[in-house]
């Protein structure tokens, strides 16, 4: 019989080419309580699962025009449908229930089949829905609650920084040298915790699927030399070089440069990268590369963004989980672990490649390709 605790009737979904199957499993799955639709064919149980997706799937492997391995094939590789489990029903050997399971299902029973075991197996497929649907339900939940909560914490410290900034200007008063360093001190802090609140927004909204790129055509080159012109004051206090090469670039060509992005994320990008670069850097230079290469196999065009550094460098153990979610470095100046997976969501939404190459006590060189 259906659990206490479910408040809704299941509905399970039958495909068999066969009208005698069909009426047998829909008499026993109604005789408890299942709400049951039937389909005799693959094509129209797909149609089917579009319109009104079932909470299981009771699936016959040989049936003409299109088997039960293709349609678990296209119900799996559909993103658009949330999760089903598929209880594939098979009359033949080892081999087809590998297949079966290889093409996405979840579990088989051999006809003839044995009542209490179709029922027992039902029970266990409908379990694991509800579980499945219980931690994405509560992963929406979490994900909302973090998009929410760095979303309202933006005001205030927004509004924090701008009155730090207008106590350092002595907007208010004349303030002492000492007072201008603690507010400066400050100041950091600040935005060093409204940088890792906005990361934090823009990758729930990468992973929500929320997030909407402003595709337009974007000069590198240009954005390079702004982001640059912006931290040069961090590169002289640190006494750094900051060195940028575009030689490899046709500067006769106007477009030499130009990919199809959203500015705002790649700017972001090459900020964080040349930010990182210039953090974990105490002696020595921070170099820029800027390419563009056609690669005629693959008939595309390529800017190539190479950032260098003579930092610390990254253990080679880091370097495959670096741009993980949370995934902190080992230095002590590593920050929330967010810049650089937010980084990798952005690259690979333009449909790029960013990779690392790094030896401790080396340096690190980031690399970002990016298809014109």
């Amino acid at each position: 019989m259906l659990e206490e605790n479910n408040s809704q009737v299941e509905q399970i979904l039958a495909v068999d080419d066969n009208p005698d199957n069909l009426i047998l499993l829909q008499t026993i799955l109604e005789s408890e309580g299942y709400e049951v639709e039937l389909v005799c064919d693959g094509r129209n149980a797909l149609k089917q699962v579009a319109q009104s997706p079932p909470d299981l799937i009771l699936l016959d492997v040989m049936m003409p025009a299109m088997d039960g391995y293709e349609v678990t094939r296209r119900i799996r590789n559909n993103l658009e449908i949330s999760y089903i489990p598929i209880l594939l029903i098979t009359a033949h050997h080892d081999a087809s229930v590998v297949e079966g399971l290889d093409a996405g299902a979840d579990d088989f029973i051999r006809k003839p089949f044995n009542h209490e075991e179709l029922l027992a197996r039902v029970r266990s497929m409908l379990r694991l829905k509800h579980s499945i649907d219980e931690q994405q339900k509560m992963a929406r939940q979490r994900e909302d609650f973090v998009s929410r909560l760095t979303h309202d914490m933006r005001t205030p410290l927004v509004a924090a920084d701008r009155m730090l900034h207008l106590f350092h200007q002595e907007t208010f008063c004349a303030i002492s040298s000492d007072m201008k360093q603690a507010i400066f001190a400050m100041m950091r802090s600040n935005q060093n915790l409204l940088e890792m609140v906005n990361n934090l927004l823009e990758v729930y909204r990468f992973e929500a699927g929320k997030k909407t790129l402003q595709l337009d055509s974007c000069n590198i080159q240009q954005i390079v030399e702004e982001v640059v012109q912006e931290l040069t004051p961090l590169v002289s206090e640190k006494g750094l070089t900051i060195n940028i090469d575009f030689s490899n670039l046709d500067q006769q060509d106007e477009t030499a440069a130009v990919v199809k992005g959203d500015r705002l994320e790649l700017r972001r990008v090459i900020s964080n990268l040349i930010g990182n670069a210039i953090k974990f850097t105490d002696t020595g230079s921070v170099n820029i590369r800027l390419s563009e290469i056609s690669v005629k196999s693959q008939g595309k065009a390529w800017v190539i963004i190479e950032v260098q550094d003579t930092g610390f460098g990254i253990a080679p153990e880091d370097q495959t989980t670096i741009f993980e979610r949370f995934r902190q470095g080992k230095n002590k100046r590593a920050g929330s672990g967010l810049g650089l997976h937010l980084s990798q969501r952005i690259i690979e939404s333009h449909k790029g490649i960013i990779e690392v190459f790094s030896e401790l006590g080396k340096g690190s060189v980031f690399t970002v390709r990016l298809p014109k």
